[in-house]
C-alpha cells in the first residue's frame, strides 16, 4: 500500500466528516415540492450528495438557469434552517483527526458546501478545534467549484502543492484536487464507489476512516 507523506490534509464534509445524506435528500424533496415537480423517492437523490448544488440542479434536474435559482432559494430554505442537522458523524472520525493531528498534520476543510453552513455543521458537532482553515461556497460564487474552494484553502495555509493532499467520496474531490495540481484519497464509507475512483485517478484508497491514518504511517 503507498504511503503518503505530505503535512497538510484537506477534508471534504458530506460524506467524508459526516453522513448528510438524510437533510440534503429531505431538503431536495422539499424543493420538488415547492417548485411543482413530481417528489422522487430518496434512493433517487443521493446523486445530490456531494457535489455543487448548481450542478446537481442542471445535471440531475435539467433545470436551466432561472429554475437553478429558484430551486436553491427553496432548498436553502429548508436545509439552513432543518436539513444540515439530519446529518451524523461518522464512527471514528474524531478519533482519526485526533490521531493525525498528533502525527503533527495541519488538517482543513474544504466542501462545495456553504461555508458558513459548513462551518454551523462541525461546530454543532464539535468538530472546528481539528482545523485550521474550513473552507466553502461563499454568496459571489467565487468559489462555486471543488478546485476553486480547494485553491482558497491553499492560499489561505500557504501550502505547496506538493505537501497538501485532499481527502474526499466523491469524484469531484479528486478530480477538484488535480485540476490544483495535488493528490488525493477516495473514501469508500461515503458516497462514492470504486468504480468512480478509478474512472478519475484516485491516488489512494481508504475503506474506513482508520484507513485514512494508515495511509500516513
Amino acid at each position: 500500500m503507498a504511503k503518503f507523506t505530505q503535512n497538510i490534509i484537506l477534508f471534504d464534509l458530506d460524506g467524508t466528516l459526516t453522513d448528510s445524506a438524510e437533510g440534503i435528500v429531505r431538503s431536495a424533496q422539499y424543493m420538488q415540492k415547492k417548485m411543482g415537480m413530481p417528489i422522487w423517492q430518496a434512493e433517487d437523490l443521493r446523486f445530490m450528495v456531494g457535489p455543487p448544488l448548481r450542478e446537481s440542479f442542471r445535471d440531475g434536474f435539467g433545470m436551466n438557469e432561472t429554475q437553478i435559482e429558484q430551486g436553491i432559494l427553496y432548498f436553502r430554505e429548508r436545509y439552513f434552517s432543518v436539513g444540515l442537522f439530519e446529518n451524523a458523524v461518522f464512527d471514528d472520525i474524531k478519533e482519526t483527526l485526533q490521531t493525525l493531528l498528533a502525527m503533527g498534520k495541519r488538517l482543513a476543510v474544504a466542501t462545495s458546501k456553504h461555508q458558513s453552513t459548513a462551518l454551523r455543521i462541525l461546530e454543532h458537532f464539535g468538530l472546528t478545534e481539528y482545523f485550521e482553515i474550513i473552507g466553502g461556497d461563499e454568496n459571489t460564487s467565487a468559489r462555486n467549484t471543488k478546485a476553486k474552494v480547494i485553491a482558497y484553502v491553499m492560499e489561505e495555509m500557504h501550502a505547496d502543492p506538493k505537501d497538501i493532499i485532499m481527502i474526499g467520496d466523491r469524484k469531484y474531490d479528486i478530480e477538484g484536487a488535480h485540476e490544483m495540481g495535488i493528490s488525493a484519497i477516495g473514501v469508500l464509507y461515503g458516497y462514492g464507489s470504486m468504480e468512480e475512483f478509478n474512472a478519475c485517478g484516485a491516488d489512494g484508497i481508504a475503506k474506513t476512516p482508520k484507513d485514512i491514518v494508515s495511509l500516513f504511517t
